[in-house]
């Protein structure tokens, strides 16, 4: 907490909501909107999350820069039925996730045969300013001063985008250089 003060729970990041949700005597429910101000970080095993703009990233390094990740995912509904036993998405349906009451949100099981796709978005805080990007030519652009610097780095060592550790390394050495 921002006083201070340690306060431990079972804790989990809902990436599909956004939100992060603790353990309330066997209710899982969504930390509120209201409690923002007064948290300062929060630690999930040896991951570090911060609340920028009242969303939970983790924070992957601290220095010169701040490089951030912002975990998502996407959830497709089942196919309904369609013409000559197909099954289609964009037919109307319905689902519900979470039900509000009181300002917090209460978890709802995602009902079977949804599509859940994890994805992340990188973001970086240098001298005030934050950039995301969401893939490798999105960060090529960022750094198009040093678009042969970064190049060179991509042919020498193995970068994937989803690698965690392999972003931090390459956005250090071209933050470095």
């Amino acid at each position: 907490m921002k006083t201070g003060v340690q306060q431990k729970t079972l804790l989990n990041y809902n990436s599909l909501t956004e939100e992060m949700i603790y353990d309330n005597y066997g209710t899982k429910l969504a930390i509120a909107n209201d409690s923002f101000d007064k948290i300062d970080t929060i630690f999930i095993k040896d991951k570090k999350f911060i609340l920028v703009e009242n969303k939970f990233f983790e924070l992957i390094y601290h220095s010169k820069f701040n490089l951030f990740v912002e975990h998502k995912c996407s959830a497709t509904p089942p196919g309904k039925p369609a013409a000559f036993g197909g099954t289609s998405q964009t037919s109307a349906s319905t689902s519900v996730s979470t039900i509000s009451s009181q300002g917090m949100k209460y978890d709802l099981k995602l009902p079977d045969g949804y599509d859940v796709q994890p994805y992340i978005y990188y973001w970086i805080l240098k001298n005030g300013v934050s950039q995301k990007f969401a893939n490798m030519k999105q960060l090529k652009k960022m750094y198009q001063n040093k678009i042969d610097l970064l190049n060179a780095y991509l042919k020498q060592h193995n970068v994937k985008y989803d690698n965690q550790e392999s972003i931090t390394q390459l956005i250090k050495y071209l933050e470095s250089n």
